[in-house]
């Protein structure tokens, strides 16, 4: 599906190496995403800063190839034939955490949600208990709003720094990104976050770390976390539960191809055995399908694929 001119692929590839950023040309995309499925890129970029980030996209936007950002790709999901877009990750290579002040962490867009739950305890500070456990990054925690066990980020963000698609840096308090179930401005602007600052509370290190911990078994027993996934696979219906719709209509363990609804847990979708995104796609449609035509709610993907 690589249909990006070679000579623009070579150019961006030479220039992303120059900034000091890693590249990597006809990059399969099963390795960046949690699911373990998708085809190949024709160019993926790592930025290792804000001032990459910018480069790299400003020199992207200048050639007009077109392009799509990615973080650590733990709720998305890549078709078979892959994306004929340059992908800009946003992951490892952008950690960094900080300390303002007693109690508000600063923390890049890149840096994994678990890294920053363990920096909080580090430094005795309560409010993200909820998220240990939560793959992804700070970036995609902001982006979706992410929670668990009746916590969520808009619960402790308090700003957020992004970059505009004029690529200017600005900052705005979390009162004005519009944080819901699952959902932010960054959904529908086109911003991109690169990092955010969250406002804490000093508490027992034993405390926080009883806390962390019941949260993770809670995850352990009850998810399956030994099977690529992309966590829960339909959002909550609203006065329902997705998981518990899927049982009703006697789909907990079903399997296609290599795909499987989680016999675990029925709000789960598993790559159980070297599925295909078309396995996936195609037993979230099934599913879908039969809940709306049994039950008569319909399931929303909270998983994004991207195309």
């Amino acid at each position: 599906m690589i249909n990006i001119n070679i000579e623009t692929t070579n150019l961006l590839f030479d220039s992303a190496i120059e900034m000091g950023c890693k590249a990597y040309k006809n990059e399969m995309l099963c390795n960046h995403i949690s699911f373990k499925v998708g085809g190949p890129c024709p160019l993926l970029i790592e930025p290792k800063n804000e001032k990459q980030l910018t480069e790299a996209l400003k020199l992207i936007k200048e050639t007009d190839t077109p392009y799509i950002i990615l973080g650590n790709g733990t709720n998305v999901l890549v078709l078979d034939e892959g994306l004929d877009k340059v992908v800009v990750k946003i992951g490892d290579e952008m950690t960094s955490l900080s300390l303002e002040g007693e109690d508000v962490i600063c923390c890049s867009a890149g840096t994994k949600v678990v890294t920053l739950c363990k920096f909080a305890l580090e430094n005795s500070l309560s409010g993200l208990e909820f998220a240990y456990g939560i793959p992804g990054t700070c970036g995609g925690a902001v982006f979706m709003n992410a929670g668990a066990y009746g916590g969520e980020v808009k619960d402790v963000i308090s700003e957020i720094t992004y970059l505009t698609p004029q690529l200017e840096l600005k900052t705005m308090p979390a009162e004005e990104a519009r944080l819901s179930y699952r959902h932010s401005v960054f959904k529908e602007n086109g911003c991109i976050v690169v990092s955010a600052k969250f406002k804490m509370k000093k508490a027992p290190q034993e405390e926080i770390k009883a806390a962390m911990n019941d949260f993770l078994s809670r995850r352990k027993d009850k998810q399956p976390l030994e099977y690529p996934s992309a966590g829960s696979t339909f959002k909550r219906p609203e006065g329902y539960f997705a998981g518990a719709l899927i049982e009703q209509i006697g789909f907990k363990g079903k399997a296609l191809g290599g795909a499987q609804i989680s016999d675990k847990h029925a709000g789960f979708l598993i790559n159980k055995s070297n599925a295909t995104a078309k396995d996936i796609l195609d037993l979230i449609k099934l599913t879908q399908e039969t809940v709306k035509k049994e039950t008569g709610v319909t399931l929303e993907p909270e998983v994004i694929i991207l195309r």
